[in-house]
């Protein structure tokens, strides 16, 4: 039986995966990770009951923040981030404290915690501002 930490659930992608994961037999366990500074409690609200679920309201940029959630997991879904281009180019810093350090957060405490299988997952930022859709590795960015 898995114990997922679900980062970043709170957001689109990241609640639709953790409502995925609570119905499968082979979960014994979503915990969710999320500061609700890009994520809605909205989409976290219908889960609050669910006996296989735990919310855990904290940022990845803390590290002792990302041990605590990991305790006790054996599989991370990482889909914390904070996207958009514009708002990387308004609040660089943030983005990358986010971003960069919060992923390196995750992914060492995770190795230091043993977990066998962490699942990065990367918003269409990645790829830049091209117009083509849909995104996709060979198009990373529009002609300057």
């Amino acid at each position: 039986m898995h114990r997922i930490l679900v980062t970043g659930g709170a957001g689109f992608i990241g609640s639709n995966l953790v409502e995925s994961l609570l119905k499968r037999e082979d979960v014994a366990l979503v915990r969710m990770l999320d500061d609700l500074s890009t994520g809605y409690w909205e989409n976290v609200q219908e889960f609050l009951d669910h006996p296989k679920y735990e919310f855990l309201e904290g940022s990845i940029t803390d590290y002792s923040t990302v041990e605590k959630a990991l305790k006790d997991i054996t599989r991370v879904s990482h889909q914390a981030a904070m996207g958009s281009v514009p708002r990387s180019i308004e609040n660089p810093i943030r983005t990358n404290n986010v971003n960069v350090n919060g992923t390196l957060n995750v992914l060492n405490a995770s190795k230091n915690f043993g977990i066998d299988r962490v699942v990065l997952a990367f918003s269409s930022s990645t790829y830049g501002d091209s117009a083509e859709l849909p995104k996709v590795e060979e198009h990373i960015q529009k002609e300057i």
